[in-house]
């Protein structure tokens, strides 16, 4: 039964509350640039997307995901990609469509279900023949989407022998009612203006297919979902691009092990992005919640040069499966 009884991520003294767990690592945890080497993708619709590869060798080969308004550059993505390198992976960071610095060129951009562009990536690094044994992590966003193509993909051929999600908002509905909380409104309204200011730079671009901007009546993800998410990538609501997205629909179609690693606080998630029944009757899907760590957290230690837990347990759970 793949539900773990007992996590053993412990915070780092005076970090329990889960905001601190959420902030810290993100703006204070401040690590040498890694480096990386950036490679184009060129897609089938014109678009394309920018990897970034570390340690790129033989062998096993870690494919990271990031989050909301992310890149393969933020903190967390660069220390799982840091400390995988450290055992021996190679690692290949992708950035979503937008995100990379430079603004995709099709109408459309990213989002939670958007597992045709990982797809496009795993079996751009399958066709290198470079690596023996390919494994997936995503964070939040990442990690729905990285369940989701794990999910889909359980007959592909493509050698993808595990994945991990962290901090993952498996039922896309209830996270986006979470955020509306007003405990969680600050970091709601830092997304809204990161989204709100790609979708500026899209309608100069694209001023006939994207819809008026206003900040006013474009404050939830309910409200951005319906007004730019959803119609712009071929769903009638956010109702049905949450639907149709989110990763609890995907994980009985699941045939690897898949570590999900949502922390009991994490402030962004609901209930239902916690699947304990369904764990503790899966063969594959594994669900680890911590009491404490919050979104993207797990924080247990200080230091630049320190891999912190999340890093470790999730390279432990891969290294289980990935054998060269």
């Amino acid at each position: 039964m793949p539900l773990v009884a007992q996590s053993t991520f412990r915070p780092l003294i005076g970090l329990g509350n889960p905001h601190l767990q959420t902030l810290l690592p993100a703006i204070a945890r401040h690590m040498p640039p890694l480096p990386w080497s950036r490679e184009r993708l060129e897609l089938a619709d014109g678009d394309f997307l920018d990897l970034d590869w570390l340690n790129p060798g033989h062998g096993r080969l870690l494919i990271l995901s990031h989050g909301l308004e992310g890149n393969s550059r933020r903190p967390y993505v660069a220390g799982l990609a840091r400390a995988a390198a450290r055992r021996n992976w190679s690692v290949l960071a992708w950035n979503f469509r937008g995100c990379s610095g430079e603004l995709n060129r099709l109408p459309r951009f990213y989002h939670s279900g958007a597992s045709e562009d990982l797809a496009a990536v795993v079996t751009h690094a399958a066709q290198t023949g470079r690596f023996e044994v390919l494994a997936l992590a995503g964070f939040s966003l990442g990690g729905n989407m990285t369940l989701k193509y794990l999910g889909e993909r359980h007959a592909s051929t493509v050698p993808v022998a595990a994945g991990v999600a962290l901090s993952t908002p498996c039922d896309l509905a209830a996270a986006s009612a979470a955020m509306e909380r007003l405990r969680v409104w600050p970091y709601m309204s830092r997304f809204q203006k990161e989204i709100l200011r790609k979708w500026s730079l899209k309608k100069a671009l694209f001023p006939g297919l994207i819809p008026e901007i206003n900040p006013r009546y474009q404050r939830t993800f309910r409200q951005i979902d319906n007004t730019f998410t959803a119609p712009l990538h071929g769903f009638a609501h956010a109702e049905a691009y949450w639907q149709a997205c989110s990763a609890n629909a995907f994980l009985p179609s699941i045939r690897v092990p898949a570590l999900i690693l949502n922390a009991a606080d994490d402030p962004f998630l609901a209930p239902s992005c916690f699947p304990y029944e369904f764990a503790s009757q899966s063969p594959w899907v594994h669900l680890e919640v911590p009491e404490r760590g919050g979104h993207v957290g797990f924080m247990d230690r200080w230091g630049s040069q320190c891999d912190l837990w999340s890093e470790v347990r999730a390279l432990e759970f891969l290294e289980s499966f990935c054998t060269v």
